[in-house]
């Protein structure tokens, strides 16, 4: 799975005066003719958080960092070449999308709609992986692309991002990054992550997710070291005391030096693909733990946006980055 070292970003600090750790690029929108509304995913997401955050932390349009779409050559660090080339196809990127009448679409379209806007997405999540160890937070308004590995892809996810951030700081960042934790808190399994690093010692993973829903991975769940499988319906004290436990207990079997948060914001009530029954509030109490849990200890984290499919899905995630940054874990 390693390959030849791509350069991704600027080993130096890559913080710059006046700008805060949050990742969005105009270019993350899912565009195409309307046919993106045949699938629940809110492909405006990014950009009614931005505009949210902007108006009540009266911030500049300046004030975020954009990401550059991430190449073919970059993308190779992780993907097989025959994963990329079966991009190619429209029955495949089809499958992947969930939408199937994007198999009659010429593929040239679809990767100008809907394949470019997740590369620039994948690009946010290497890039907020780099900003959180120079600020100790960092959130990209897009990506968590879970379900997606070096070979396959699914669950609308065409990139593997999360492995992609992994290696990379692996590579560019030896003497900051030799153990990565991820808590996948999004409402279906992050099977993805789990098949790239199913035998590695330096990466753990703590999965919290519906055992009823896509994907029901059993073997990409091996790969889990501190995970719950729930039960459709479940509700906020529930679930906030299991991801109590688990933070707890996987702090006390691997203590890691980075963080990566992917936030799914799938396990609100009334979310048609989560089935979970989590309030706005049990959301922004689940990610003030986490924060506030890994900032405590100096652990930088990075958070990404990952699924999430009502329309007050943005609104939640709005008001949860103000409410860490009120609780003063987002300095």
């Amino acid at each position: 799975m390693i390959r030849q070292e791509v350069v991704w970003v600027r080993k130096e600090d890559a913080r710059v005066p006046g700008k805060l750790p949050i990742v969005y690029s105009k270019s993350y929108a899912v565009r195409f003719h309307g046919l993106e509304r045949l699938h629940p995913f809110n492909a405006a997401k990014g950009k009614h958080i931005h505009k949210a955050l902007c108006t009540e932390l009266s911030l500049a349009e300046g004030s975020f960092y954009e990401p550059e779409e991430l190449t073919k050559h970059q993308l190779r660090r992780i993907h097989t070449r025959e994963y990329l080339r079966s991009l190619r196809w429209s029955l495949n990127v089809a499958r992947i999308a969930e939408v199937s009448l994007m198999a009659f679409v010429p593929n040239k379209y679809l990767h100008q709609g809907y394949l470019r806007p997740m590369r620039f997405q994948a690009a946010g999540s290497i890039l907020a992986g780099k900003l959180a160890l120079d600020y100790g937070w960092a959130i990209n308004l897009g990506g968590g692309f879970h379900h997606c590995c070096s070979n396959r892809g699914g669950g609308f996810c065409p990139y593997a991002d999360i492995s992609l951030l992994i290696v990379r700081l692996f590579e560019q960042e030896p003497c900051r990054v030799r153990r990565i934790m991820i808590v996948d808190l999004d409402a279906h399994q992050g099977n993805g992550h789990e098949r790239d690093f199913n035998s590695w010692e330096t990466v753990f993973i703590l999965d919290i997710y519906n055992a009823f829903i896509y994907p029901r991975d059993h073997i990409a769940k091996l790969s889990i070291r501190c995970g719950v499988e729930l039960q459709n319906q479940t509700e906020d004290e529930v679930y906030l005391r299991q991801l109590s436990r688990c933070l707890m207990q996987s702090l006390a079997d691997f203590r890691p030096d980075v963080v990566i948060y992917n936030a799914g914001t799938d396990v609100l009530k009334g979310d048609p693909l989560g089935h979970l029954d989590i309030s706005a509030e049990g959301v922004m109490e689940r990610d003030r733990l986490v924060f506030s849990t890994f900032r405590a200890l100096g652990i930088p984290v990075v958070m990404l946006l990952s699924g999430g499919y009502t329309k007050a899905s943005a609104r939640v995630i709005a008001d949860s980055i103000i409410n860490l940054r009120q609780h003063g874990l987002l300095d």
